[in-house]
């Protein structure tokens, strides 16, 4: 360790030009980085359910929907249809947009001279204009179910445009443009936007705002926290340089690998600031506690004791983050792991051989005040924090043990209260226009979510669409399934036009004569394919309670295992399926990557301190913050989503950080000293510093995202907060007192042996 330190002086000019050099050609990477925010995307590309969503997208016009709600005392003026037929056009003929539907571009089925007339429910070239006509309008669109709470209100006084996007478009570049071409047109009507796309959009955006509105505050914070604990600008300037350079380093290499930030990755440079800033916080302060003249000696020699604690915290915190890469079923959740685990070495590296070599190239030889002889009792930390704190470890081990005990039992309680949720509509605030949007899609259109039940199957069989009606009956019993659509109702209704009654007809031959007048519709190709062997039954649903996904997604198993056939298969899909689904993954991938988590920190700290013991000692502060961190959770009603989901993941690399420290700083004093309470007080007084000063101004930072505009931030940067407390105070409590009671252990069989 000592060689190395030699050789990182010798070279620090060549280290310091090459680690800026690098980190602006990587920071030039980072204009270029985009983000997507499409929540599909999270699940694997094998996934069924993602497949089967994908597939729809790709042969039925897209999957993904968007809806323009248009608000006022009364949609039944030509004044607001000639503003619905302005939209739909100029939708109609945008890029990416594959099928737009609205009250001026709905079809009809009805009876005419020859039987069956087919068309649009209004003629766009010649509105409704006098007031009779317009009462036959509204009279018309209230007693058909394709229209009343399915494009218009029940109330008259809101309608929506449809549209879908094509499978394969940029869907946020495609809804950003909706919204502005919409904005644009200065309509009268209350507008809002809602579905996905235009949701992830106002998310992207969202997030986009927060990181200019929030991040500078977060630095300074931090910078006023790190000045008051080191008293010297090195001590701010320094840790937030190797966390940022590591940002940048891990940023610009997301781009330049073919990566975009989502959901998930986009917290990576809030989680780097956390556990990045730690090493260099540690080696700093090991830094100042050298009081050797000899400025080159000192340097080396705090090099010399810091490397090996800071080294083993950075591999095992790799590994931890690195868990999730083999440990996490969802996408967002791997690369979240690969780029962490690589900002983790790149922040290690940088605190062992940039900052040294900065400090040593710009203050090597120069006279520094702070060096001058101390004692502890002096310093603030020690006095007034630290060795209290050392003596309530020292004399009062049981009551501190009891204490933790039941702290951790009672949290335990509150692990059982944790709810999950993913569903993107939480990351709005409760005013926000968004969520104000889906609300009013709840209430008078069934909600926004797509439902897709598809079949496969010959579509002109009486069978299989007696099945589809069957189904779409049996969906609408369903509390949250308002409407439905699918190709079985048209034939129904043209069958109903015919005098025939509303039902399927009976033979495939009058099947296909009916179906021979929908060919050419718009509406065919987004209900079944060109080979007429898949259709599907579209539906929205009207909720965002993730319970009420789960009832729905096991109501609707029971009818597809009832009535798939090998003529007549049956699959359910859609933003609910695919929630389901995101919402069983996001438990499985938190635990399985904890529990592997865990388990890999616990086997690398005994292998390499050559102690299982330690390395279970290592692990206990971390297991305890984490089950306190979830009770509460659990009691405190936060669910467990996209963004808290990393909280235990910053609790473990910043716990097993602070637990590396304490362990092989009390060794070695332990060896030296030869007494425990002495080690210990040493332990606390100069660990226990740099512990402190990193928990203070990393929560502190992240308490300021208590201030951002999406809801799941906020929770996160209050867990994160408590997290490094948690994390910080166990290794400075529990870890202590269970190295006391070991190496009392220790002292007394090794009197035993003696007597013996």
């Amino acid at each position: 360790m000592k060689r190395l330190a030699q050789l990182v002086i010798k070279f620090r000019v060549i280290i310091v030009v090459l680690t800026l050099g690098i980190t602006a050609f990587l920071g030039y990477q980072i204009s270029n980085l985009k983000m997507d925010t499409d929540i599909i995307n999270s699940l694997p590309d094998n996934d069924s359910v993602a497949k089967l969503y994908k597939q729809i997208g790709n042969e039925f016009g897209g999957s993904s929907i968007g809806m323009i709600v248009l608000k006022t005392n009364n949609i039944f003026k030509t004044s607001v249809l000639e503003d619905i037929k302005r939209i739909t056009d100029s939708l109609s003929i945008m890029p990416g947009i594959s099928t737009v539907t609205s009250l001026t571009n709905i079809i009809d089925i009805r009876g005419g001279e020859y039987g069956i007339d087919i068309g649009h429910l209004l003629d766009e070239y010649n509105l409704p204009k006098t007031r009779a006509e317009l009462d036959n309008l509204a009279k018309r669109v209230m007693s058909k179910e394709m229209y009343k709470g399915n494009i218009v209100s029940p109330d008259s006084t809101s309608t929506i445009v449809v549209f879908k996007i094509q499978y394969g478009a940029d869907k946020q570049s495609v809804a950003q443009r909706v919204r502005e071409k919409v904005k644009a047109m200065h309509l009268p009507e209350n507008i809002s936007f809602a579905g996905m796309p235009l949701m992830m959009d106002d998310i992207g955006k969202l997030m986009h705002n927060d990181m200019s509105r929030l991040l500078p505050v977060t630095f300074m914070v931090i910078m006023l926290i790190l000045f008051i604990g080191f008293g010297s600008l090195r001590g701010v300037i320094m840790p937030l340089l190797s966390s940022g350079i590591a940002i940048v380093w891990v940023l610009g290499l997301m781009h330049l690998l073919g990566f975009h930030l989502d959901l998930i990755t986009n917290e990576l440079p809030i989680v780097l600031l956390a556990v990045g800033s730690a090493y260099t916080i540690h080696v700093i302060n090991r830094i100042n506690e050298e009081k050797s003249k000899d400025r080159k000696q000192a340097l080396i020699k705090a090099l010399a004791y810091i490397t090996v604690p800071v080294f083993l915290s950075g591999v095992t915190t790799f590994f931890g983050f690195a868990s999730f890469i083999f440990g996490s079923y969802l996408i967002m959740v791997k690369n979240f792991g690969i780029f962490t685990s690589l900002g983790v070495l790149i922040a290690l590296v940088l605190s062992l051989v940039f900052i040294p070599a900065l400090i040593s190239l710009f203050s090597l030889y120069r006279k520094n005040p702070s060096l001058k002889k101390q004692t502890h009792q002096k310093n603030l930390f020690r006095k007034w924090l630290l060795n209290p704190l050392a003596s309530i470890v020292i004399k009062h081990p049981k009551t501190l043990l009891t204490a933790t005990v039941a702290l951790v039992i009672i949290s335990s309680i509150g692990i059982f209260h944790i709810k999950t949720s993913v569903n993107m509509i939480e990351y709005f605030g409760k005013d926000n226009a968004t969520r104000t949007a889906e609300k009013i899609m709840q209430k008078e259109f069934g909600g926004s979510m797509p439902v897709f039940l598809v079949f496969r199957g010959d579509m002109q069989s009486p069978r299989v669409l007696e099945t589809m009606i069957a189904a779409e009956n049996y969906m609408k019993k369903f509390p949250n399934i308002n409407t439905t659509q699918s190709v079985a109702d048209l034939i129904e209704e043209m069958d109903d036009v015919m005098g025939e009654g509303k039902k399927i007809p009976d033979s495939k031959v009058k099947i296909q004569q009916l179906w021979f007048l929908l060919e050419g519709q718009d509406i065919m190709s987004q209900l079944v394919n060109h080979d007429l062997n898949k259709g599907v039954i579209q539906s929205r649903f009207a909720s965002t309670n993730s319970t009420d996904m789960e009832h729905f997604h096991d109501y609707m198993n029971q009818f597809i295992q009832k009535h798939s056939t090998d003529q007549c298969q049956i699959e359910l899909t859609g933003m609910p399926s695919v929630y389901v689904k995101l919402n069983t993954s996001l438990i499985r991938s938190q635990f399985t990557s904890l529990g592997l988590a865990i388990l890999l920190v616990i086997l690398i700290v005994a292998l390499i301190l050559k102690s299982f013991k330690k390395g279970l000692f290592a692990a206990i502060p971390i297991l305890a913050t984490i089950i306190i961190l979830f009770g509460f959770m659990g009691f405190a009603h936060i669910a467990l989503n996209i963004a808290t989901v990393l909280v235990a993941s910053v609790a473990l690399g910043m716990g097993i950080d602070y637990s590396i420290h304490i362990i092989t700083h009390f060794h070695n004093d332990l060896k030296s000293e030869q007494d425990i309470g002495k080690a210990i007080r040493e332990t606390i007084g100069i660990s226990g510093k740099a512990i402190i000063i990193n928990v203070a101004s990393v929560a502190g930072g992240f308490l300021v995202l208590l201030f951002s505009q999406i809801m799941p931030i906020q929770n996160f940067g209050l867990l994160v907060a408590l997290s490094m407390i948690g994390s910080g105070f166990a290794a400075l409590t529990i870890l202590p007192l269970i190295l006391i009671l070991d190496a009392l252990k220790q002292e007394k069989r090794s009197a035993i042996s003696k007597n013996i």
